[in-house]
């Protein structure tokens, strides 16, 4: 019994220990890829516009976008914008209306060229909101893994065979 107990403590210690390095780690990871992420929005020198906002995303008026709550929330802007100037039509259905009409239609040609632009402003924004969801469940997971390392190594120690003289 005691070397199987002795084989499950240093088992337990292993894995905690190794839970100890990870769950930093993790953390670290969670917070350097949170700030990329502001830095880069920062960068794109993205603001709500003063005026004109929908009333859902009023709180933001004249704010510049710097995390990824604030990048969804201009995303759907940008939406509600291209649904406006499209007739709510995609990049793809314009692009097939253009088609149809042989390609040569200036006024179609300019609409896609705006639901491009638009949709890719969008799905940038959306991916940087994403990564900040992502960012969060590494912060998270490093978290867990630290307080789970460390409880791994107290239950280790706990099961570590004492001397006659230790307590």
């Amino acid at each position: 019994m005691d070397g199987s107990r002795r084989r499950a403590g240093t088992l337990l210690g292993t894995v905690g220990a190794a839970l100890m390095v990870a769950g930093p780690v993790m953390l670290l990871r969670g917070r350097s890829g949170r700030k990329e992420i502001r830095a880069e929005l920062a960068d794109q020198k993205i603001t709500f516009p003063e005026r004109g906002l929908p009333a859902e995303l009023a709180a933001y008026a004249g704010r510049p976008v710097k995390t990824g709550p604030e990048a969804h929330a201009y995303a759907e802007f940008i939406k509600g914008n291209l649904a406006h100037a499209t007739g709510g039509r995609t990049y793809a259905e314009i692009t097939a209306e253009l088609h149809a009409a042989g390609g040569d239609d200036e006024k179609l040609s300019k609409l896609r060229q705006t639901a491009f632009m638009g949709q890719s402003l969008r799905a940038s924004l959306m991916s940087a909101y994403q990564a900040w969801h992502l960012t969060t469940l590494v912060t998270g997971l490093g978290t867990a893994l630290t307080g789970l390392g460390a409880a791994l190594v107290v239950t280790a120690d706990a099961l570590a065979p004492r001397s006659p003289n230790h307590p």
